[in-house]
């Protein structure tokens, strides 16, 4: 059975950026494995994302089963792209995997398994056993924090830790290297949340083992 998937009301607004699309649930689509389906590339289609990226995406969340709308990042947390490694379960394991190998600008839907997603449990509005699909648009993809590469670049005065002005630099050059820039007020709530996550010792500064890095170069 055929099925369009339902725009949430904030999605509507941004309609002329984002194209909405009918899709089908089918019975291979509800076995075990992830699904993906490229709905736009640019014609340079780089970098591509691969696993310890940071990446930069709005994502939506349909139940496979009726098309009925679960989650819309476009409402939540003041609409801003969300933020995130890939690779790390920052995520679930479903757009972990059908997210890998995407470049700025690329739309993607992406048909994720149970098991891939919120499991025998389910979580919130999702039930059970549940087979989701997920409209997946990318704004940046960079070589993320966790790799020593990016590490390097962000370490502008090589003490091996990063500060609160190093991290905010680093997102603000490349958010508008990718062509979006955004105001002050953008940058520092990122930067916040990355702290807040990673500073284990809260002395204000993210160092190379707080990173993990030089254990695990590639993640």
């Amino acid at each position: 059975m055929m099925w369009r998937l339902v725009s949430c009301t904030l999605c509507l607004l941004v309609s002329s950026q984002l194209s909405l699309w009918s899709v089908w649930a089918t019975a291979d689509e509800l076995d075990g494995e992830v699904k993906m389906e490229v709905l736009f590339k640019p014609e340079t289609c780089t970098p591509k994302s691969k696993r310890g990226d940071l990446m930069n995406a709005h994502y939506d969340g349909y139940l496979a089963k009726d098309g009925s709308q679960f989650y819309c990042s476009r409402s939540d947390k003041d609409g801003h792209p969300q933020w995130f490694v890939l690779g790390v379960g920052q995520v679930i394991k479903g757009l972990d995997i059908g997210m890998e190998d995407m470049c700025p600008g690329e739309k993607r839907k992406i048909t994720v398994p149970p098991a891939l997603a919120f499991g025998e449990k389910g979580k919130g509005p999702v039930p059970p056993n549940a087979t989701v699909v997920f409209e997946v648009e990318v704004y940046s993809v960079s070589r993320g924090p966790r790799t020593m590469e990016a590490f390097r670049n962000i370490d502008l005065d090589k003490d091996n830790s990063l500060t609160k002005a190093e991290v905010k630099e680093y997102l603000k050059a490349d958010y508008e290297k990718s062509g979006k820039p955004r105001d002050d007020a953008f940058y520092e709530k990122i930067m916040a949340d990355i702290f807040r996550k990673n500073d284990q010792d809260r002395d204000g500064l993210i160092s190379a083992k707080e990173y993990n890095i030089y254990e695990h170069d590639e993640l």
